[in-house]
């Protein structure tokens, strides 16, 4: 029952913040136009900021268990692989293929999942969790990168030279890199005796903050604005098939593999961050990234509201096995 009750807790405020954008847009508060500049500022500014912020506050690098992690990110790469083909054969839209692709492998972990990971797991969780989200979070960006390039609207075959660009020009992957930076001058000056941070120049840091809480709320409110319940009909069978594939799929393939075959190897706290990465919902910021990319930008903003609501069970699911299996005590 905690486990259900957490799960409840961690979507409901998605969800509500979903339904007072589709309010304001009902009373004539949010237009389409105001959402699509919105969905450039969060992409742009709001998201980067954030996730630049995600990594620097990551203190130390030293004594990481790379086992935990290699396993993590082959298993998102698995499913990437496999969601290519099952959107090939789930729909002949082409825009509808790389949301479908996004929404297998990629997880909001940021928003639902290292909270998650803390309340299954305790500060040992957390930290596991967190040190995961420097090497799983640049690993989303680039695959979603790839997926949203090569399937996106316009019938252009894919160009490789288009892709990598892609990659090196995302906003999403030049704040991490910045952050990886900021922590490798962090080192240095350490190293050399100086224990700078950024937090000491506050009204930087605070402004970089104000624009980090910015990003989720902005990115809820404009999904809420641009969700049609019309649209439900005509994506009927990619909302199901990829609903699937995020809250079924993905944890039986990340988690249940684990627990098969390394549950003597990984421990508790490792457990947490895998039922964080692969039993959440997908990542708020895949709408904006597929809106920018030419994708299908109502299909991705179907799969944040329905993975959503749908996840509640999945983690509950996770938790509660788990539980029962002995490796959350």
């Amino acid at each position: 029952m905690d486990s259900l009750l957490f799960a409840l807790k961690a979507v409901t405020p998605i969800i509500l913040m979903v339904a007072i954008g589709y309010f304001l847009k009902r009373i004539g508060l949010m237009s389409m136009d105001f959402s699509k500049a919105a969905n450039k500022l969060v992409f742009r500014v709001f998201l980067p900021v954030t996730l630049f912020l995600n990594v620097y506050k990551i203190e130390n690098f030293g004594g990481i268990d790379f086992g935990y992690i290699a396993y993590a990110l082959i298993a998102i790469f698995a499913l990437f692989l496999l969601a290519i083909p099952v959107s090939i054969l789930v729909t002949r839209e082409r825009a509808r293929r790389g949301p479908l692709v996004q929404v297998t492998f990629r997880s909001n972990y940021a928003l639902v999942g290292l909270p998650l990971a803390a309340s299954l797991f305790g500060e040992e969780g957390m930290l596991v969790a967190t040190l995961l989200s420097a090497f799983s979070i640049p690993l989303y960006n680039v695959l979603a990168v790839i997926s949203l390039s090569v399937f996106r609207d316009g019938g252009d075959k894919p160009n490789v030279k288009k892709i990598l660009l892609g990659i090196v020009k995302n906003p999403l992957i030049l704040s991490i890199a910045a952050g990886l930076v900021a922590l490798a001058v962090r080192a240095l000056l350490v190293k050399n005796g100086i224990s700078f941070r950024l937090t000491q120049i506050t009204p930087l840091y605070t402004v970089m903050e104000y624009l980090s809480d910015m990003s989720t709320p902005l990115a809820l409110l404009v999904l809420g604005a641009q969700f049609e319940f019309s649209a439900i009909k005509a994506l009927r069978r990619e909302i199901i098939v990829g609903t699937l594939a995020r809250t079924v799929v993905a944890p039986l393939l990340g988690v249940g593999v684990a627990y098969l075959f390394f549950r003597n190897t990984f421990n508790g706290a490792h457990f947490a961050a895998f039922v964080a990465l692969f039993a959440t919902p997908v990542a708020v910021s895949s709408l904006p990234m597929a809106q920018e990319m030419d994708n299908d930008a109502a299909l991705a903003g179907q799969y944040v509201v329905w993975t959503t609501l749908a996840s509640a069970l999945s983690i509950f699911l996770c938790a509660f096995l788990l539980r029962l299996a002995g490796i959350f005590v």
